[in-house]
């Protein structure tokens, strides 16, 4: 595997040093399909490429997006319970990044305001932002945040990416035993002088496989059924637990 990915960065540069061919950022990854079967236990994408000519790279690796919930938890009467929630919108479902450098050192903060790099830079609103103050809208955002990156979901800090001679770059992300399935989004940035002047986006499909995915649609197509057929087969486990512990 090492060497099939050395000749694959080889074969870049050879087509970056052909002018009537010269790109400024050429970039893939090392699959394109993560397969979650019944052993998953995580799994990490290389992803490798060269430049034309010296700069900063950026790597950003995202989740489907979707809506979440957060929710909040007070005593009443003694008991913990569920007292409020707030519903995000547009929430991506896994978020990382790598770069050569600090982030605040490649580019102004507007830029990196502007282009989402850092789960702190990302862009989501609550669903009724209208009745949240600044305050409150700060602290639920933190929350979701902290949730994400307890469960693995968003980096807690900036991965590195190197760069051989000013050519030749590669990162990895490792995606946890917990992540989501579907489409994700590779997104490469080459920057100089603090602008971003090129950038190349490649998906990434992270999905079930086997018997899980079977079980999986299933369930998804079918809950009733699905449901009967989980009651009848814990039913069945329990009965033939009861005839095996009476013959004992």
């Amino acid at each position: 595997m090492k060497v099939r990915r050395l000749i694959l960065l080889v074969l870049l540069v050879a087509g970056l040093t052909l002018p009537a061919r010269a790109l400024p950022l050429v970039a893939d990854l090392s699959s394109h399909l993560v397969a979650i079967t019944t052993g998953f236990t995580g799994s990490e994408v290389l992803m490798f490429g060269a430049i034309e000519e010296p700069g900063d790279i950026v790597v950003v690796v995202r989740g489907p997006e979707s809506e979440q919930r957060v929710m909040r938890k007070s005593r009443v009467a003694g008991i913990w319970m569920n007292t409020a929630s707030v519903v995000y919108r547009d929430v991506p479902r896994f978020y990382a990044i790598a770069s050569n450098r600090p982030l605040n050192e490649i580019a102004e903060e507007s830029i990196l305001q502007n282009q989402e790099f850092g789960v702190s830079r990302l862009r989501f609103t609550p669903r009724d932002s209208d009745r949240l103050d600044p305050e409150d809208a700060g602290k639920w955002r933190r929350a979701l945040i902290r949730r994400k990156q307890e469960a693995g979901l968003y980096s807690r800090s900036t991965g590195r990416v190197s760069i051989l001679s000013d050519r030749l770059f590669r990162t990895s992300v490792y995606l946890p035993t917990n992540v989501p399935t579907g489409i994700y989004s590779a997104e490469i940035y080459l920057l100089q002088d603090g602008q971003v002047v090129n950038a190349q986006s490649t998906p990434l499909a992270v999905s079930k496989v086997g018997i899980e995915a079977d079980l999986y649609a299933f369930a998804y197509d079918r809950p009733a059924l699905y449901g009967l057929v989980a009651v009848l087969t814990a039913l069945m486990a329990g009965w033939f637990a009861h005839l095996a512990f009476r013959r004992n």
